[in-house]
Formats: structure tokens, sequence, C-alpha cells
């Protein structure tokens, strides 16, 4: 039950990359990351295939070496939620929201930069 509980994971994080793929906003790597890290407890074949992919292989294997994020990934990423954050501002959500999220992605930015680059 837990193998299939992981692949299930897996599975799920696999399709949501490739969903990233096409739908601008929604990241690949963050999901195919935690797809390789759920592989690995229940689907070997599937982390082994994630971790040779020509695209997205190295991107994994650098996180997973040394936690490296490449200076373009982190660029984009802080552009999408400067974006959303506009977005949000200009939204009719709550003034708790249009608080609490900003400043969890600037905590979530300033984190990423803070990271080693590729």
């Amino acid at each position: 039950m837990r193998t299939l509980l992981w692949r299930a994971l897996a599975l799920l994080s696999v399709a949501l990359g490739l969903i990233g793929i096409v739908l601008p906003g929604l990241p690949t790597v963050p999901f195919l990351l935690l797809a390789a890290w759920a592989g690995g407890k229940g689907w070997p074949a599937l982390e082994a295939w994630l971790l040779n992919h020509p695209r997205h292989g190295p991107a994994i294997r650098r996180w997973r070496e040394r936690g490296a994020v490449p200076r373009r990934a982190k660029w984009a990423a802080t552009g999408m939620m400067g974006l959303s954050a506009t977005a949000l501002a200009v939204s009719p959500a709550p003034l708790a929201v249009k608080l609490a999220v900003p400043a969890f992605m600037a905590a979530v930015a300033l984190w990423l930069w803070t990271r080693p680059e590729a």
C-alpha cells in the first residue's frame, strides 16, 4: 500500500509538471523534483527516468547535489510572483489575503535567491 501511495504522488507530480510546461504560471521543475523524490521512495524506474531526462534531469540532479537553482529560474520565479502579487492587489480578495500572500511570496523569493546557482 505504501508503494502505491508513493507512486500515486509521483504520478500526480509528473502530471502537474507536464501541465506546467504548457500552462504559464504553473512551475514544472518543482513538481518534477517532488516526483523524483517520491519515485525514489516507491518507483525507482521513474526516478531514474527523471534523473536521466535530457531536459529536466540536469536541474533535478543539481538540486539534489547542491540545492542549486539556475539564475534564469530565479528570475522567472520572482517575476511570476511579482505578477501574481500585482494581480492579487487589484482583485477583490480580502485585505488580509492581499497582505499575507505577497509576504509569503517575498519570503520564498528571498529563500530562493539564497540558493546556490548552477
